[in-house]
């Protein structure tokens, strides 16, 4: 009989994509998203991180907790593949799993103590806001990093070929928001580049407007060719 122990979350995550729809599909995608690990309760003890500083990155694992109500498939259509072509759940990274657990590298850049929190400041995640934190795990290059490893229909990154412009009244808004958040040009050019759209929706007429949400700015923006055209970033949402 398996083993049906619960598992209790260790803290959460405070991530800038507080919706599904900009979330990088992999972990690295978006160097400038930035992301705030926080450890709670007895798991905030500062001891519970000595000597995470001497590791450049990190293993965390996650809960799915979006799609945690929705079950899970056991055969799932990859972004990678179009959106066409089906592949066993345990031979992808959908979100729909069993567990609903994920796993992500990220880099460290640094660790802030608070009285009942302790906060790791980490780069290129891929979560939706208030992710539940599972565990964390040093990475170790030499037991981590497999050279020779390959995966057939996943070779490389996706190419990031998509460039962005912002019309005028796009960039006065930047320009406003920008003192609050001074990557926040980087980081949408970053997420837009990937072209963040479903398989489904690649093929639709050159014009519509698409939205997302990055912090609490609501994004529009439309697409032409490969070139974005971010319409309107509005604050509030």
């Amino acid at each position: 009989m398996p083993d049906t122990s619960t598992i209790e979350p260790i803290g959460y995550i405070e991530s800038p994509f507080t919706g599904k729809f900009a979330v990088p599909r992999q972990p690295g995608l978006v160097p400038a998203a930035e992301a705030r690990l926080v450890l709670t309760g007895k798991y905030a003890a500062p001891d519970c991180v000595r000597g995470i500083s001497e590791f450049s990155h990190l293993w965390v694992i996650f809960q799915f907790h979006q799609t945690r109500d929705q079950g899970w498939k056991p055969l799932v259509r990859p972004p990678r593949l179009g959106g066409n072509e089906k592949r066993g759940v345990f031979a992808t990274r959908s979100t729909f799993r069993p567990n609903h657990l994920g796993l992500s590298v990220v880099e460290l850049q640094k660790v802030i103590y608070h009285p009942q929190q302790t906060v790791l400041v980490v780069k290129g995640g891929d979560w939706v806001n208030q992710t539940p934190i599972i565990d964390i795990k040093p990475y170790v290059p030499f037991a981590d990093c497999i050279p020779a490893a390959t995966s057939q229909w996943a070779p490389t990154a996706p190419p990031a070929s998509f460039s962005t412009v912002f019309t005028h009244q796009a960039r006065h808004q930047l320009e406003e928001l920008s003192l609050q958040y001074p990557h926040l040009e980087t980081l949408i050019c970053q997420v837009l580049a990937q072209d963040p759209r479903p398989a489904y929706q690649h093929q639709e007429a050159a014009g519509r407007e698409y939205g997302m949400t990055l912090y609490d700015i609501n994004i529009r923006w439309s697409v032409e060719g490969q070139q974005n055209q971010v319409i309107n970033l509005t604050k509030g949402f």
